[in-house]
């Protein structure tokens, strides 16, 4: 939920205000007045068997233990737990949820063709003001029969939340909206993200380009 002028609007109440046939006013420009993003509007839980999303919390709990988890151990960790389960469904679900192992990978100094690298920015940087370094993450949100991806933009001297939404798929059009509101309100000297693909399209590239140095982190 957000908080907006005194009032408490959660996505059901934003959704709720849309006139789906309005003759004037488009359903992208209504979605743009309540900052309600596109995806939000189609909303519907991303739907798991009741085995899987057990498994999920499971491996998002463990994850958060150690970070450093693959499938390979997480698979592991779900057998030693008591659950007979296949590494093919672990590693659907780890894919789903956005969990990816964090350790050196070989050839990361290899370059990709098809994206663009950019230098890390931050390392021995002291960050001593605000709007000198903005990042953004998804993680996974379980709930009572799904789930759903949260995005953020966060000021890393302040730690303010610039902006954030809820989605059931993790698009870039998901993350650019979210990108688009914080852009109104400052400019970043520098923004920090990972090697995702939704923050090295294009799209979201090029929205960085315009207006602050970017940093992709390696």
């Amino acid at each position: 939920m957000v908080k907006k002028k005194g009032q408490i609007v959660d996505l059901a109440q934003k959704r709720s205000l849309i006139d789906w046939q309005h003759p004037n006013i488009s359903l992208s420009r209504q979605c743009e007045l309540l900052m309600l993003s596109k995806s939000s509007l189609y909303y519907e839980p991303a739907s798991e068997s009741i085995e899987n999303l057990h498994y999920m919390r499971l491996m998002d709990e463990e994850f958060t233990r150690y970070p450093f988890y693959g499938v390979i151990r997480m698979h592991q960790f779900l057998l030693r737990a008591g659950y007979s389960v296949n590494i093919k469904r672990v590693r659907r679900l780890c894919r789903l949820m956005g969990l990816e192992a964090i350790y050196p990978k070989p050839n990361l100094s290899k370059p990709m063709n098809e994206t663009v690298k950019y230098p890390y920015l931050l390392r021995g940087k002291k960050i001593t003001e605000c709007n000198q370094v903005w990042s953004t993450d998804i993680t996974y949100i379980p709930m009572a029969k799904g789930f759903m991806y949260l995005t953020a933009v966060i000021d890393w001297y302040s730690r303010y939340v610039l902006a954030w939404d809820v989605s059931n798929s993790m698009d870039t059009e998901f993350c650019v909206n979210v990108l688009d509101r914080s852009l109104e309100k400052h400019k970043p000297e520098i923004f920090n993200t990972d090697q995702g693909s939704q923050y090295t399209s294009e799209l979201f590239t090029q929205r960085l380009i315009d207006n602050c140095r970017v940093s992709q982190h390696y």
